[in-house]
């Protein structure tokens, strides 16, 4: 009886372990794919996910066994980059001389607007003004010549 019952007992556990594992075995799948994003090759400067390279290839299973650990992905970047430095990471930190990454290009597109905003405006009245005066080095018309240009004018309008 207690054979019957410790194998019925070993059957439920094995039961239920095969779909745990599978699930487990497909949150680790899914998130290396989440993660391998996020880094570099460090020999081609591709993202580790496109690239086949020795060296991709090596960071690869380095990453595969980080997060088979189960690390979270702080200590999985922290593990990348003891192994392979700082440029392993797709996005670099931002501290030191990589914040510019981060602060230049909206620093730029704002110069950038306030500079057009601050000579659109004296652009448009130096058009005006060009526009109401004489062309230089043009003759000015003689009083014929405008009253004819007028009435060809109010004929169009």
């Amino acid at each position: 009886m207690r054979l019957r019952r410790s194998f019925a007992g070993l059957a439920v556990a094995v039961a239920f372990a095969g779909p745990c594992a599978l699930v487990a075995g497909a949150a680790s799948y899914q998130n290396y794919y989440s993660v391998v994003t996020q880094f570099m090759c460090v020999a081609c400067h591709e993202s580790l996910n496109q690239v086949n390279s020795l060296e991709a290839i090596s960071e690869k299973a380095t990453l595969r066994r980080l997060i088979a650990e189960g690390l979270d992905l702080g200590q999985i970047k922290a593990g990348m980059v003891a192994q392979y430095g700082p440029e392993v990471l797709a996005r670099p930190p931002a501290h030191g001389f990589n914040l510019t990454v981060y602060i230049l290009p909206p620093v730029v597109l704002l110069g950038g607007l306030a500079l057009l905003a601050y000579t659109l405006p004296k652009w448009r009245e130096r058009s005006r003004r060009a526009v109401g005066s004489d062309l230089p080095g043009a003759a000015p018309l003689d009083s014929d010549d405008a009253k004819r240009l007028d009435d060809e004018l109010a004929d169009f309008l």
